[in-house]
């Protein structure tokens, strides 16, 4: 059986798990009596209420006389360090791009990564049926951005194939009718290398994903670079330190489908997950025990932000989840490094903290997303960014940011960047009143700022984000401008406080919800903080009825998912998450201490 290798890279929702769907029904993977999910590739809960692809998965199907293996990228830079493993398992890329949308940020980290690999990809355009497309233009921007990014002249040779992932169909041309996904899979036969490799050498296998199974143990996922790996047969792992431990392969697993299953044997350029080896890491090399050879080793992006992870002292820890302690957070963490290579976990002074460095915010937002549903209660800090020191010189990470937004806005968000030190490299006027500009911006004048920026488009504006490189640093950049509303007392919520309130600022919480002393109740309307009651009832007497409540009108409360809290909290601030509340609150709870801290400060 001769085998293709293929990575499916794409900006988050233009289509490529479900062009992955398609591929896998016309192929005749899955028989008529299987029911098929929706977007089968999105195997966690997270990734099916987003729509994006966090961890990297693995699928194959048969054409012809050729085994397919297809593997899902995120599209995301923070998901580097599944990225860059990736492209070290196969041979070709599919760069999937939105036939309305074009090129957008995400697209052009994976991109980069896979033309630096040396990779030849094949450009499909996605959505072709969608109203107002323009599939050619979106050809030329691509091309634009192959030459951008330093592509070769093999690699600017790309083929083009024109799809609806939704209506399960591709072309060559656009005139062509709308058939099938064959055109598709003809052009991944015709474009996509032979893996290397000689099957008459020493094993050797590059471990790029592992996964824990409750039966088997640590299962360890990869590309066979040379040689042929048996079931039961005796090997070498080589640890990333040079460390040589003998194992015995117990189960060795191929796919069919989205369906593990196992093998006897295995030949170079297939992708094989192997069970056996309990001690087996990312990057390392399975070899053979006689003539042991390492492959080399992957590099991983160095996280680019740091977030603290602390035990809840707050006044309602343990009313809504289960694990709580100090213990249960740091097993949780460790567990995580296990097969998140881009992650790492330091311990603090406290035995209560954690800093937990990431490849940006999403990254370590969907930790802890994965977290609360685990049943964890915890708190976080604002995320820092990590600065580092390049020749001399104190720098710091980069983004690059798109920006769609009706030409009305166009003034008010470059006025916005620029204060937080943005600098702009390119604006396109669109045909539909949409302009779309690009910047270059500190990671740290990105914390906090999509709250603002959708303020001040109403709502109607697009950011996407991704990192750039770093470079010098740019000064000091503003915060958040206005101070919260602080409650001063534990209890529920009363409409009659609310109401008094509304003057004050922006609500957060609805009549009736038990809050806290020092937890962040609103944003006040000026700059400074400010400390109310709002579990005051109206006072009662004969000429007052308490029937009156019912008269009072309150604006529906400001809700904050995970990321936005995140952003919006202040250095002296923490967001408490449990698996069924996200709060925001002070460091120091008591009114008294805070001021006595601010004036030592």
């Amino acid at each position: 059986m001769k085998v293709k290798n293929i990575a499916i890279i794409a900006h988050v929702d233009h289509g490529k798990t479900t062009l992955v769907d398609g591929m896998l029904r016309q192929s005749g993977v899955f028989g008529s009596h299987e029911a098929l999910s929706e977007r089968v590739m999105d195997s966690n809960d997270l990734e099916k209420e987003r729509g994006i692809t966090i961890f990297s998965k693995n699928a194959s199907l048969r054409f012809k006389d050729y085994k397919i293996n297809i593997v899902d990228t995120p599209g995301h830079a923070d998901f580097g360090g599944e990225v860059q493993r990736i492209l070290k398992m196969v041979d070709s890329v599919l760069l999937l791009v939105d036939a309305f949308e074009g090129v957008m940020p995400q697209t052009k980290y994976v991109l980069k990564q896979a033309l630096e690999h040396g990779l030849r990809p094949i450009v499909v355009v996605n959505k072709i049926d969608r109203p107002n497309s323009t599939p050619e233009e979106v050809v030329d921007s691509v091309f634009d951005l192959f030459v951008e990014l330093g592509a070769n002249d093999m690699q600017l040779e790309f083929p083009v194939v024109y799809a609806s992932a939704k209506n399960g169909f591709a072309k060559l041309n656009l005139d062509d009718p709308d058939e099938n996904m064959q055109p598709l899979f003809e052009t991944i036969l015709d474009h996509v290398d032979d893996p290397e490799g000689d099957p008459e050498a020493p094993v050797q296998m590059l471990v790029t994903n592992i996964a824990p199974d409750n039966y088997l143990g640590k299962l360890g996922t990869g590309r066979i670079h040379n040689g042929i790996l048996k079931k039961n047969q005796e090997v070498t792992l080589i640890k990333r330190n040079g460390e040589l431990v003998n194992y015995k392969i117990t189960r060795l697993f191929g796919y069919e489908g989205l369906k593990r299953v196992e093998m006897e044997e295995a030949v170079c350029g297939d992708v094989v997950t192997i069970a056996g080896l309990e001690k087996i890491d990312i990057g390392e090399t399975v070899a053979d025990r006689v003539n042991p050879m390492a492959l080399p080793l992957i590099d991983i992006d160095e996280p680019t932000l740091a977030m603290t992870f602390m035990v809840s002292d707050s006044p309602f820890v343990g009313k809504e989840g289960k694990f709580v302690t100090s213990r249960n957070i740091w097993d949780r963490l460790q567990k995580e490094l296990e097969h998140n290579v881009s992650m790492k976990v330091e311990e603090t002074g406290s035995a209560e903290a954690f800093v937990v460095k990431g490849r940006g915010e999403l990254q370590l937002s969907i930790l802890i997303e994965n977290m609360r549903r685990e049943g964890f209660e915890l708190q976080v800090a604002k995320p820092q960014v990590i600065f580092k020191e390049i020749d001399g010189v104190k720098c710091e990470p980069i983004e690059l940011a798109i920006i769609d937004v009706a030409d009305e806005f166009v003034g008010v968000v470059i006025e916005k960047l620029g204060i937080r030190k943005g600098e702009m490299i390119n604006m396109i006027q669109g045909s539909d009143g949409y302009t779309r500009i690009e910047f270059k911006v500190p990671a740290r004048g990105l914390i906090g700022f999509r709250n603002e920026f959708m303020t001040e488009t109403r709502g109607t504006g697009i950011i996407n984000h991704s990192f750039f490189d770093y470079e010098p640093h740019r000064g000091e950049v503003p915060t958040r401008m206005r101070g919260v509303l602080i409650s001063i007392d534990a209890g529920a919520t009363t409409a009659y406080s609310l109401g008094n309130l509304q003057d004050r600022g922006v609500l957060f919480v609805p009549p009736g919800q038990e809050v806290y002393a020092g937890m962040i109740i609103g944003e006040h309307s000026r700059e400074n903080d400010l400390t109310v009651n709002v579990t005051k009832g109206k006072q009662l007497t004969n000429m007052r009825a308490s029937g009156t409540d019912a008269n009072i009108r309150l604006a529906p409360p400001k809700e904050f998912t995970l990321e936005q809290a995140l952003e919006y909290i202040a250095d002296d601030e923490l967001v408490e998450i449990t698996p069924t509340s996200i709060r925001m609150r002070k460091k120091i709870l008591d009114e008294g201490a805070r001021k006595r801290s601010q004036r030592k400060g």
